[in-house]
């Protein structure tokens, strides 16, 4: 009769542990639709609804504050305007007492609102991130997904497509992008609308470089799909191409996307914040987070707060997109388990003292 090694005795604590969370998800999403699971999932999350209620501070202040597309806003003090220093520039906001004051992010050195200033930065930072994950999501996905389910020429064409767009140099681009959109041509239609909005071109120039990697992932995941029972049943019973795709293939590929998606728009943050920071962004008389910490870097040792301000905002935004795909990420894996240390411990102790019947062959 032999007796059940160590290692034995733990995978069969692990394969109760794995039963008994499989056991405990069924029952959790019993009887819930696929949207209601994922919601469930979602909210969950603890890391993702503070996200979520952080960037939705963040766009409320920043949209409200100052204005937006024409609305005025409740803040007093504009981004361009200028008035005399008070507390020599310094925050005059406080923590103890608990007081805003006059300029609550203090004042630049010619007597800027760096609060005004920075909402709007943000403004047009979000602005720049919504374009680039819009397209790029749209893009990426009409490639990726052509490109897995069709095969063939198709899939050739258009991931020769991909790879050229992965060559181009962005930082180059996006620096004649920036000069065009600053010049004051009145004989060019692009030019003069680009002077005007030039980051909605920064963003729409930005989200149709950014789309490559996306298309990536969403070919994988078509091609594993469109190899699926369900699809070949849809394709027998005379389903069109694109009822298939849009129909069948696409929303079990949505949870890659929209993670994706989220992640694409934390880069697109960092990336318009150090084009903004190389000069090839967005250029004054407007304002970006980027273009603050760029103005600003030189006034970090005798006027730090310019500094800390917009840098702290770009922060916040990036962790709170990271922690919404995260969220989303799990939500939408089926095969994410959330770890319950109480119930691991009590599992453990459960099998622990249950003991192991080993096999004792009969007798002939």
């Amino acid at each position: 009769m032999s007796q059940p090694t160590q290692e034995e005795e733990i995978l069969a604590q692990q394969a109760l542990a794995e039963a008994a969370a499989t056991e405990a998800s069924s029952e959790e999403t019993s009887g819930l639709s696929q949207g209601q699971i994922v919601r469930k999932r979602f909210f969950g999350h603890t890391g993702a609804l503070v996200g979520l209620a952080v960037l939705a501070i963040i766009l409320v202040l920043a949209f409200t504050s100052v204005g937006a597309w024409g609305l005025p806003g409740w803040w007093k003090y504009n981004y361009l305007d200028v008035s005399p220093l008070v507390n020599d520039g310094a925050p005059t906001a406080s923590l103890w007492p608990l007081a805003w004051g006059e300029h609550p992010f203090g004042q630049d050195r010619i007597g800027r609102d760096l609060f005004a200033m920075t909402m709007r930065g943000a403004q047009q930072s979000i602005t720049v991130m919504v374009l680039i994950g819009a397209i790029a999501g749209a893009v990426g996905a009409i490639v990726g997904g052509l490109a897995g389910y069709f095969r063939g020429w198709v899939e050739a064409v258009l991931m020769r497509l991909t790879d050229v767009i992965i060559i181009i140099p962005v930082l180059l681009l996006a620096a004649v992008v920036g000069q065009i959109a600053n010049r004051r041509d009145e004989g060019s239609w692009f030019a003069s609308f680009a002077s005007s909005n030039g980051v909605v071109i920064l963003g729409i120039f930005l989200g149709f470089v950014s789309w490559v990697g996306l298309a990536r992932l969403v070919r994988g995941e078509f091609l594993t799909l469109r190899e699926r029972e369900f699809v070949d049943a849809a394709r027998i019973s005379g389903a069109s191409n694109a009822r298939i795709i849009f129909k069948h293939i696409l929303p079990n590929a949505v949870g890659v996307l929209i993670v994706n998606v989220t992640l694409t728009m934390s880069a697109a943050i960092l990336l318009e914040t150090a084009l903004s920071y190389l000069g090839l962004g967005v250029h004054a008389p407007d304002i970006s987070l980027g273009l603050l910490v760029a103005q600003n870097q030189e006034a970090f040792a005798t006027r730090p707060w310019l500094f800390w301000f917009p840098g702290l905002f770009i922060i916040l935004i990036c962790l709170s997109i990271n922690f919404i795909g995260d969220g989303l990420r799990d939500a939408f894996d089926p095969r994410q388990k959330k770890f319950k240390a109480k119930s691991a411990v009590e599992t453990t102790r459960h099998s622990s003292t249950t003991p192991v019947v080993p096999n004792v062959p009969k007798e002939q």
